[in-house]
């Protein structure tokens, strides 16, 4: 019995000793970073929808009679998902990208809600803020369950696109809903790590080359932001489960699913069990392409979106 106790403190002592060490290296000092406007390029447009500063491109001409297509990027990711896709849709339509709070040069709050919902409506104001009058509101991953929330908070949603959305099978890792101090901040300062965010990406590819140096680059200018570790330690430490799928059938405007055949991250059928759980669906599958469906074969899912046209022509 003596010995199982002397064990027993003896794992109790190492586990405290790991702890502390996670302790001290997730609030060892951190670079301050730069505001957003230092590392923004020419391209970058920012405006203010309430509080939070918003980084967005735009491709095409603002005039263009069509509606204006708004993408949303996904978990970890920034705009710069969409630069293989955006310019050639630009002929087509009038297409803006933006960062949203928490990510890439977007304002990174701590005292955001984080949840679908908020960010969705983070989005619907953007539009209203920007004047814009008819919309088709794209997300992928989790930016797809943005996008749900979005068009049905906006009254100038005429259509979404969803590439290989996060609603049935989520784009939030399961591990942060039992996140607690000071795990947090211990992912807000791996996510900062070059390597693993380059790791985090290249399993979702079925061409992992296309993850080169720039677009690793591009991701990782958001961590060196001026409010990036507070920001994102109160982001990752944000979960909060809902009920996306319920609101599926809520969604009355046509929806066009662009849809990596070759996702590893998803259940095989999902996007025929998404395509099902909406009034106005049209599926456009991708062969030869993953989880990054825009980025892998941009050309496939840009003409999947022009040739879908009519789709959205009575709304």
């Amino acid at each position: 019995m003596q010995i199982f106790r002397k064990t027993l403190l003896t794992m109790a002592m190492l586990l405290l000793i790991v702890y502390g060490g996670l302790i001290v290296y997730a609030y060892w000092p951190y670079d301050e970073g730069r505001p957003a406007a230092e590392l923004a390029a020419p391209e970058d447009r920012f405006v203010m929808v309430g509080d939070i500063n918003i980084r967005y491109r735009s491709w095409g001409d603002p005039d263009n009679p069509r509606p204006t297509i708004v993408l949303i990027h996904g978990f970890a990711n920034t705009l710069q998902t969409f630069y293989p896709l955006a310019p050639l849709l630009e002929q087509e339509y009038h297409v803006i990208a933006l960062d949203m709070p928490g990510f890439g040069l977007s304002a990174k709050p701590v005292d955001h809600d984080y949840s679908n919902p908020s960010q969705g409506q983070v989005v619907a104001d953007f539009v209203r803020q920007l004047g814009l009058e008819k919309v088709i509101i794209g997300g992928h991953s989790m930016g797809g369950a943005h996008a749900l929330h979005a068009a049905l908070a906006a009254p100038q949603a005429v259509g979404t696109i969803m590439f290989n959305a996060g609603i049935i099978t989520t784009g939030v890792p399961p591990a942060t809903q039992y996140f607690i101090f000071p795990l947090p901040r211990l992912a807000a300062k791996t996510f900062a790590e070059r390597d693993f965010r380059e790791s985090f990406l290249l399993s979702s590819y079925v061409n992992p080359d296309i993850v080169t140096d720039e677009v690793i680059d591009n991701i990782m200018l958001g961590t060196q932001t001026d409010d990036y570790i507070e920001g994102t330690t109160a982001l990752m430490g944000y979960y909060k489960a809902g009920d996306d799928v319920a609101l599926l059938a809520d969604l009355k405007v046509p929806t066009l699913i662009v849809w990596g055949m070759e996702d590893l991250r998803k259940p095989a059928g999902e996007e025929i069990e998404l395509r099902d759980s909406l009034a106005i669906s049209r599926l456009a599958p991708v062969e030869d392409a993953g989880h990054y469906v825009h980025e892998e074969k941009p050309a496939a899912a840009a003409q999947a979106i022009i040739d879908a046209a009519d789709f959205w022509a009575t709304r």
